[in-house]
Parts: C-alpha cells; sequence; structure tokens
C-alpha cells in the first residue's frame, strides 16, 4: 500500500451545462493571462508603452497554438492517420498535444508580425516576454495533470504520480510526475532569466536565448523519464535531439550577440516618451522653469539698478566740475597779478 502519491483528478473536465471546462484549457489560458502580465510590466519597465505586449500576443498566440499543434500532429502523425485512426482527433486541441518547439517557433512568426506592425524591435519585445513565458509553460504542464498524461517509468518514491485512467494504453500505476518535474524546472528557468537580466542587463534577444538553452537543458534529461510513445533517432527520443539542436543554438545566438552588440538597448519602443502624460510632465517641467528664469532676470534687473543708482551718487555733477575747474583758473590768474 502506497502511503504517499500525488492523485490524478478522477476527471479532466466539468460541464457548465451543456459547456465544457476542461482543465487543460484551463491551464494553457491561465498561462497566457500570466505571461502577458508579467511582460507587459518588464516592458513598461524598460521604456515601452502599456498595452504593447498584449497587442502583439494578440498576433503571437494564435500562432503559437497552431505551431504547437502542428509540431505534435506530424511527430506523432500515426495518432491521427494510421488504420482505424480518425484524422478529425488531430483538431481536437483540448484533448491534450502541443509541442512547445511549434509553440515558440511559430508564435515567435506572430510575435515578429505584431512587432512590426507597432514598430518595435523583436529582440526587445522577446527578451520583455522570456520569463513570463517560462512560467506560462509551468502551468501550462499541469494540463497534461488533468488528462492523465506525459508520465515517466514506474516509481514508488512519495511523489509518485498514481495513473488511473486505462484509455489510449494507459496502464494504472505508480509513475514518475514528469509533468511536475518540467513544471518546476520552468519556474526555476523564469526566476534564473529574471535574476540575470537584472545582474547582466541583458538586451538585442539575449535574455531569450537564455530562456531557451536553460529550458533546452532541462526538457533534454526530463524527455529521458518519458514512456509514451515517441520517435527515435539514433535510439534517442527526437525530443532529446531537438532540445540539443535548440540548445546550441541558442547558446551561440548569446556568445555572438554578447560580442556585437553588448548592452541594452536605450529606447525599446520608439515614441513612447510622446504619451499624454509625459507631455504634461514636460510642460509642467518647462513652465516652472521659464518662471524660475524669469525669477533670475527680475533680481538680475534690480541688482543692475542699484549697483547705477550708487554709481551716480559717488560721481560729482558735471557743472560742479566746470565750476572747481573754473575757480582753479582764476586763483591762478590773480596770483599771477599779484606777483
Amino acid at each position: 500500500m502506497e502511503l504517499a502519491y500525488i492523485p490524478s483528478p478522477s476527471r479532466g473536465v466539468l460541464y457548465l451545462g451543456p459547456i465544457p471546462l476542461r482543465g487543460y484549457a484551463f491551464c494553457i489560458i491561465i498561462g497566457v493571462f500570466v505571461a502577458v502580465w508579467l511582460g507587459n510590466k518588464r516592458w513598461v519597465a524598460r521604456g515601452g508603452r502599456p498595452g504593447t505586449v498584449a497587442d502583439i500576443a494578440v498576433w503571437a498566440v494564435p500562432f503559437g497554438l497552431v505551431g504547437g499543434r502542428l509540431y505534435h500532429v506530424i511527430t506523432d502523425y500515426e495518432l491521427y492517420f494510421s488504420p482505424g485512426r480518425d484524422w478529425v482527433d488531430a483538431f481536437k486541441v483540448w484533448e491534450g498535444g502541443l509541442g512547445i518547439w511549434g509553440a515558440i517557433a511559430l508564435g515567435a512568426l506572430g510575435a515578429w508580425i505584431g512587432a512590426r506592425r507597432r514598430g518595435v524591435p523583436m529582440p526587445a519585445y522577446a527578451d520583455a516576454v522570456a520569463p513570463g513565458i517560462a512560467f506560462a509553460q509551468a502551468i501550462g504542464r499541469w494540463g497534461n495533470w488533468f488528462n492523465q498524461e506525459l508520465y515517466g517509468h514506474e516509481t514508488h518514491l512519495p511523489w509518485a504520480l498514481h495513473i488511473t485512467s486505462s484509455e489510449g494504453g494507459r496502464v494504472p500505476g505508480y509513475y514518475h510526475p514528469t509533468f511536475l518535474y518540467e513544471s518546476l524546472w520552468c519556474v526555476g528557468v523564469g526566476f534564473l532569466v529574471i535574476w540575470a537580466d537584472r545582474r547582466f542587463k541583458l538586451g538585442h534577444g539575449r535574455a531569450f536565448a537564455l530562456y531557451v538553452a536553460a529550458y533546452c537543458t532541462g526538457r533534454a534529461w526530463i524527455e529521458y523519464m518519458r514512456v509514451d510513445d515517441a520517435h527515435h533517432i539514433l535510439g534517442v527520443r527526437l525530443n532529446v535531439w531537438t532540445a540539443v539542436v535548440v540548445f546550441l543554438l541558442a547558446v551561440t545566438y548569446l556568445v555572438l550577440s554578447a560580442r556585437r552588440r553588448p548592452g541594452r538597448e536605450a529606447v525599446v519602443e520608439p515614441g513612447a516618451s510622446d504619451d499624454p502624460g509625459d507631455g504634461e510632465a514636460d510642460a509642467a517641467d518647462g513652465a516652472a522653469e521659464a518662471e524660475t528664469t524669469d525669477e533670475a532676470e527680475a533680481k538680475a534687473d534690480v541688482t543692475k539698478a542699484e549697483k547705477a543708482e550708487k554709481a551716480e551718487k559717488a560721481e560729482p555733477e558735471p557743472d560742479a566740475e566746470a565750476g572747481i575747474a573754473e575757480a582753479g583758473i582764476k586763483d591762478t590768474a590773480d596770483s599771477g597779478k599779484k606777483g
């Protein structure tokens, strides 16, 4: 008898009348909100406008969902297009099956389109949303718990995951909760990116590259623990190879970017300082400066007037000077006559 384990939910969907409320979908939605919220805070802190992250996310999120589903369907095509399978199931996203590699790749394309429409640099946007994406992944992985999927080898550890469903070839038992391992790893990646960004002032896409490299490191060893069906290349799961390749690309970008464009972008959103609030602040500063200048000029005029008045009092009047000079000449003449 197991003394401790992680129970699986009896079902992954609740019904509000005829409307199904699926745990998997809720986890994805909550993750998206967290990523946009945190990304917006980081974007504004870097000098961008509030709302820009959400506007670009309107493009990135749908592209990411389509990309994630495409990657899953392509790499596990036998689940949908083999004899006895229904190809319509390929569209049932709520049943699980989103590949993070496809989600990031196509989501980045959507973000690039949105960034171009807003006139902001894509690398700066990617840096702002990087830790939020990691936290979104951490939340999204709990959707696999609701669906009782993506678990590892059998184990009797106290934190073993109890699988009760026998659908889709599952065997009830106690397994490594790889969904939990990856969720915790993603939380660590998110905090790592936040710390490194503050410590080293990462810019030009390097915070995003760090997120990618750190995530791939964890995904590689977690992938080895999974027991779900997957394609293998040279005896290694496809997703492990993908993690290795993407990790090398991310590290290469980090090194080259740091050499070619050190530091962080000075401006992430052109014209952000022209917001009405900033204009009012600038006007107030200008009025205060003008008032100070007028006061200084008035004081200078008073000082000049005082100096002129003192100088005028100190100097003898021209008529007096002429009279003194005339009297002196007359006295001299009289003395000459007497002598």
